[in-house]
């Protein structure tokens, strides 16, 4: 199962790539301007979510997985390391971003990413907590 987890986190960090490096559609054009637009329409609100919180937004469900498959694929791996490890990760991502004609690295990226990954792995950590108790905990009969 370990392996399984191993290999899916690995998968993902391949789609992160391509997500993340992959060149930029034109403002406007792209997956979160459609979002927005289509907030707009089917809500009664006079302005949806704009495309800085949207993107801020994505970014943060964008390594929720990280800090979930780095907790439970390397159980090893503790809140502070899974967030360190999510931060050097979107350091790696930024860092390439500037070399990229076609994207564009920015700080609310780096924190929103890194606040990703940190959810994830509280979540996880959560979970183990609640398991735990619930082992320790003598059964009413």
């Amino acid at each position: 199962m370990r392996l399984l987890l191993r290999i899916l986190f690995a998968l993902y960090l391949v789609a992160v790539g391509f997500v993340v490096w992959s060149p930029q559609p034109e403002s406007g054009s792209g997956v979160l301007a459609v979002i927005v637009r289509w907030i707009v329409s089917v809500t009664s609100l006079p302005a949806g979510p704009t495309y800085d919180t949207l993107e801020v937004a994505a970014n943060v469900v964008m390594f929720l997985p990280f800090g979930v498959l780095a907790m439970t694929a390397y159980r090893w791996m503790r809140v502070w390391s899974t967030t360190l490890a999510g931060l050097a990760t979107s350091a790696l991502i930024e860092g390439v971003q500037l070399a990229l004609p076609s994207r564009y690295s920015t700080v609310s990226d780096l924190i929103a990413n890194t606040a990703g990954a940190l959810l994830g792995a509280l979540l996880v950590a959560g979970v183990r907590r609640a398991r735990r108790r619930s082992q320790e905990s003598p059964s009413s009969a």
